[in-house]
């Protein structure tokens, strides 16, 4: 019995030690981490800046309080970190050229064209940019072929197959528990709704679909043509002889790949590129240390801002516990579009937007809120990988609309869902009764599918913000409403489409934008600054939430990236009924 109680006392004391001790390594590495991160680079002579991508894209860096947790696999990078390294690699003498280490990114193609252009720019320096990777996801290849050399493993496959989109349909798996979604909307081509009432798309999304799949393919091939020598015919070629499945000598005899090399030796490859003696070290500059390395840019002194604001994410009024990234809430978006219309010092506003839409209501709120802030001073819009629908409303009313040929904008439709749940409650035995004041005093009750009168005074109100929706987008682009409907009716396009439609000003990404709103303002000295602030590491850690993030990530392992529509389950109750956005999940790959 005493050994036993000895033993029960050391496991236990074991148990309390190793947790102190495990705390404070944990708290050791924290501030160790946000040293690190704070911390200037200096650059040594002779250096390349190394670009590795194995994570998902995010329109600005943040410090990601559980990569600790998960180590490499839970990347998320900046676009706006990688665009303005891009430019400190150009400017800075010690930075001989770049290395793009490819491994995986989620991201859309506009991001990935913004890189693009990034590193043609790079090129024009004179420095040199060079890609590796085991394999080449399709998108990374894309953002590889700008390279001057591109190299592969010898082992390696060439995702290049041509781009689909392949959306899930639910009516069936709704119809076996018991649910029919009821539908309202307006815009022909207003696909968002179909996985809930089809089996297969409509013949006007098919042809929308094909259309601008078929857009970014264009621009894709055109690019990669120009950069790799080789036509697009050829390309078109490649792709249906399913070059990917050849061996990857024959990726290189197509002129796609320079170079098959095994990924110990490309640390040699580079110093030979720098210049640098075999037997010295190699000083690769990842993107924090970048970050962290001073723009050498004179200080303005004239107090002049030109704001840069990002809107990313769905536009939403509610937080949902079962989806990650950022999100558009509208209150908060009109209380600092208000603080920088009040600003004296802000001469002009680059809106950077990326969203899918949302809610119509919070739409039509932002609107206003740029239309006031318009008033006051230039606003310039940016598009990301998306601005459609809801993006696209609180857009259109800027003094200029700059977006890639690849952003999937338009999308000017609304439509609202209701569930009608009477099956599913009588397969599972329960029974509702009512008493009312008035004939819709149970306006949406689940117990029972709408009637005639409810649904009639529904379509009425989504075709009543239908209509406001094309008033704003008619007044903001100066297009008579009946010609704007033509092009309306839910469609999406890309923004090469969109230019030629006059739904869009300018091709290009945020630095076209910045220089309009430079010219637009009016003055010579300025600073640009970026809004809302950043959070730092601790406000990151503070502020996160372990529940939400354990759930997403649960979800995403076993089911994919179908956990977003646990996103409108989860929030139903929550959700305005009345949506401008594109569909839920394009599934574009």
């Amino acid at each position: 019995m005493k050994d036993f109680f000895k033993f029960t006392f050391a496991t236990v004391a074991g148990i309390i030690v190793s947790g102190v001790v495990l705390f404070f390594i944990g708290i050791l590495t924290l501030f160790s981490m946000m040293a690190s991160s704070e911390s200037e680079t200096h650059v040594s002579p002779d250096s390349v800046m190394m670009l590795e991508f194995k994570g998902t894209l995010t329109e600005r860096g943040e410090a990601n309080p559980y990569q600790l947790l998960l180590g490499d696999d839970y990347n998320t990078y900046g676009l706006d970190d990688i665009l303005s390294s891009i430019q400190k690699a150009k400017e800075n003498e010690n930075i001989k050229g770049i290395y793009l280490k490819m491994d995986y990114l989620t991201a859309g193609y506009a991001s990935i064209e913004e890189i693009r252009n990034a590193l043609q720019d790079f090129k024009e320096s004179g420095k040199f940019v060079v890609a590796y990777a085991d394999n080449y996801m399709q998108g990374l290849y894309y953002l590889a072929s700008v390279a001057d050399k591109v190299l592969m493993n010898p082992q390696g496959i060439l995702e290049w197959r041509g781009i689909a989109s392949t959306p899930i349909f639910y009516k069936d798996l709704l119809e076996k528990i018991g649910v029919e979604m009821q539908i309202f909307k307006v815009g022909t081509y207003k696909s968002a709704v179909e996985p809930f009432i089809a089996t297969e798309m409509s013949d006007a999304n098919r042809e929308q679909v094909n259309a601008y799949i078929n857009s970014i393919w264009g621009e894709i091939t055109n690019a990669v043509s120009a950069s790799r020598n080789v036509s697009v015919d050829k390309l078109n070629e490649y792709a249906n002889n399913m070059v990917m499945l050849k061996p990857s000598e024959e990726v290189v005899k197509c002129g796609l790949v320079d170079t098959l090399i095994y990924k110990n030796d490309v640390r040699d490859y580079l110093k030979r590129m720098a210049g640098v003696d075999e037997e010295d070290n190699l000083s690769l500059l990842s993107l924090q240390e970048m970050i962290n390395v001073k723009k050498n840019v004179p200080k303005d002194k004239s107090g002049n801002i030109i704001a840069v604001y990002y809107a990313e994410g769905e536009i939403a009024d509610y937080t949902s516990s079962v989806s990650e990234g950022p999100v558009i809430n509208p209150s908060k978006v009109i209380n600092d579009l208000r603080k920088l219309q009040e600003d004296e010092d802000v001469k002009a506003v680059v809106l950077r937007v990326n969203s899918p839409g949302g809610s119509t209501f919070g739409s039509e709120q932002i609107w206003y809120a740029v239309n006031q802030l318009k008033s006051e001073k230039p606003v310039i819009v940016s598009m990301g990988d998306y601005a459609a629908s809801g993006g696209y409303y609180l857009s259109c009313n800027a003094d200029t609309i700059v977006a890639e040929p690849t952003t999937l904008t338009g999308s000017i439709g609304i439509f609202g869902m209701y569930p009608n749940v009477k099956e599913l409650t009588d397969k599972i035995g329960l029974d509702f009764d009512v008493v009312k004041t008035n004939e819709y005093a149970d306006f949406g009750a689940l117990g029972r599918p709408m009637n005639n009168g409810e649904k009639a005074l529904m379509q009425e109100k989504v075709n009543q913000g239908y209509d406001l929706f094309l008033t704003r987008c008619s007044e903001g682009r100066g297009i008579h409403k009946k010609d704007l409907d033509k092009i309306a009716q839910g469609r999406v396009w890309t923004g090469a489409k969109a230019k030629e439609l006059g739904l869009v000003d300018e091709l290009g990404g945020l630095d076209r934008a910045l220089e309009i709103a430079i010219e637009k303002s009016g003055v010579d000295a300025y600073t640009i600054l970026s809004y809302p602030g950043k959070k730092s590491f601790l406000e990151s850690l503070m502020s996160a939430n372990p529940g939400s993030f354990v759930k997403v990530h649960l979800l995403k392992g076993n089911i994919g990236e179908l956990y977003k529509q646990f996103n409108l389950i989860d929030n139903f109750d929550q959700i305005d009924r009345i949506q401008a956005r594109m569909p839920f999940e394009p599934n574009i790959q």
